[in-house]
């Protein structure tokens, strides 16, 4: 057996069951070994797409993925998608084929690569090892929450692995969950229990398993109010006392309410600039406190009062089992009252600025949710439109939405829903982008297709990079650079082989509910040409954090 396939075996009897990839000459044997060894092979259009894809497959499984790529071109091909990956610290193996003869045309230092945008680099160095330096990358990823680069030099690929080699290749131990301080716990109590009006935000670190259980009994028992940072939406769905998001995409009731919160807890969030706007959430007596397992992001983009290193699960359970009357807290009788009147973005008056020829994005979006089951998975590209769903769209839980938004990168969503639709086949997958990013990604439209996925495609169509043309519009510089001539997308979805749609009007989106009733053979794309001048609060969140 050679190193090639060694590698690929390896992988496979170390857990992991999905690969994503653009497979050329460099990475055919090892992928190949992975698909003989069980794997599920998905092969995208682009680099860049495939890396994407691992990557919300992996977090909206829970699970590891490969994505597996060319030497040189491959992996900067697909350095956006691994960057966004990295910095979200998803547990994802970028299984790389390597030059190392300098003088070769596919030669990059792979390696300064991974560590330019945070990953981890491993390297197979020979035959005795290739299994051992296999399963350490898949264990580095698991036990960090890393991205690593396992690079597999040509060389050393075509070496002969010793018989039994593979014996040594297990599934590595879980993640051990870090056991919270007493004395930390302890502090943490006191302040809940003097609290009068707590928040709880909740963020990646509270989607593993019992993290939301935990976090709504603690919360019931000291009145405490529900949040989410963008990345967990949806966890606490159902919940009577859940405000939805904190941040930029929050109603103007959650603000108010998060505003008037006497202590914030961030329960595995980063409290950062997006989730707190810049600490316009947090009210000036209001006493801050951070829970996350790792020490070093406690206070890492803003002061705390109090940090706890521990586990959310854990914190939440050891906090329950301290004395004291529940309380009531910020649960009052006017609060019910008015989360149950005015909490969804639904519920807020707006004036429809919608025409003959461009629909109004809040309209589009109220409407879509009305229209598309409730059973969804729901991924959203970045750019001017990306509040528009992510307000409106409301999602089961919080596997629900797949926001890969990290790197802020245009260009990533189709793909990321691609990843999160695969990995929940029970749900209908609603990629919600704008023209720009739907044109820099559609080439993986052949891929939905390929794939079978029944896929609602939203494009915010406004003839620009929105974000540009609000942000500098208004102090008169030049927009030629950031407005585009009309495009018919629903055109370029046919294309492809999809149904498409072109909406201008609500009238317009029966054909849309048409769909839905079925029999849904083959993906559905909606160019929905929307008001063009519409800025987003959200976005100059964004421009003041550069």
């Amino acid at each position: 057996m050679k190193v090639s396939e060694a590698v690929g075996r390896a992988l496979c009897a170390a857990g992991v069951d999905q690969v994503f990839g653009v497979v050329g000459s460099g990475n055919f044997h090892v992928t190949n070994a992975m698909i003989a060894a069980g794997a599920r092979f998905v092969g995208a259009r682009h680099e860049g797409g495939a890396a994407t894809m691992a990557d919300a497959y992996a977090r909206t499984s829970g699970e590891v993925a490969v994505v597996s790529v060319h030497q040189g071109p491959g992996l900067t091909n697909a350095m956006t998608g691994i960057a966004e990956a990295a910095k979200s610290r998803t547990p994802l193996i970028v299984l790389a084929a390597e030059v190392t003869e300098p003088r070769s045309n596919f030669y990059v230092d792979q390696e300064a690569l991974a560590r330019a945008v945070g990953a981890a680099a491993v390297r197979v160095t020979s035959a005795e090892e290739a299994v051992e330096q296999t399963c350490a990358a898949v264990r580095l990823a698991v036990r960090e929450r890393r991205t690593v680069l396992l690079n597999l030099p040509l060389p050393v690929q075509a070496s002969e692995v010793a018989e039994g080699a593979l014996v040594q290749a297990v599934p590595p131990t879980p993640r051990a969950a870090v056991e919270p301080d007493a004395a930390e716990v302890a502090a943490l109590a006191e302040l809940l229990g003097r609290s009068r009006r707590p928040v709880f935000v909740a963020g990646r670190g509270a989607r593993e398993p019992g993290g939301r259980e935990a976090l709504g009994a603690l919360a019931e028992r000291y009145g405490a109010l529900l949040a989410t940072s963008a990345v967990s939406r949806g966890l606490f769905h159902g919940d009577p006392w859940s405000l939805d998001v904190s941040g930029g995409f929050a109603s103007p009731l959650a603000v108010e309410l998060i505003q008037g919160a006497d202590l914030i807890v961030g329960w595995g969030c980063a409290l950062n600039m997006w989730t707190m706007r810049h600490g316009h959430l947090i009210g000036a007596d209001a006493t801050v406190v951070q829970v996350d397992d790792d020490p070093s992001a406690l206070g890492a983009h803003r002061p705390v009062h109090l940090g706890v290193t521990g586990d959310v699960r854990l914190t939440a359970r050891r906090l329950s089992g301290t004395g004291g009357e529940p309380r009531e807290g910020y649960r009052t009788p006017q609060t019910a009252a008015a989360l149950a009147a005015r909490l969804r973005w639904h519920d807020v008056p707006y004036e429809d600025t919608g025409t003959r020829e461009r629909i109004d994005p809040r309209t589009l979006g109220i409407a879509l949710d009305e229209i598309l089951p409730a059973e969804r998975v729901v991924g959203v590209d970045s750019g001017n439109f990306m509040g528009y769903p992510t307000m409106y769209l409301s999602v089961p839980d919080e596997k629900g939405f797949c926001f890969t938004q990290a790197f802020q990168s245009i260009g990533l969503g189709l793909a990321t829903t691609i990843g999160a639709a695969l990995a929940r086949p029970d749900r209908l997958p609603v990629a919600a982008l704008g023209d720009g990013g739907a044109l820099m990604s559609a080439v993986e439209l052949d891929t939905v297709r390929r794939l079978g996925l029944p896929m609602v495609v939203v494009v915010y169509d406004d003839e620009a990079y929105g974000a540009e043309v609000h942000h500098f519009g208004p102090d008169g510089h030049p927009l030629d650079t950031v407005r585009f001539p009309p495009t018919d997308i629903a055109a370029v979805g046919r294309g492809y082989g999809f149904e498409a749609v072109t909406v201008r009007t609500r009238a317009d989106l029966k054909a849309v509910a048409d769909w839905v009733a079925g029999p849904r053979s083959a993906p559905l794309l909606i160019d929905a040409k929307v008001v063009a001048d519409h800025g987003s609060w959200w976005l100059e969140e964004a421009f003041r954090g550069h």
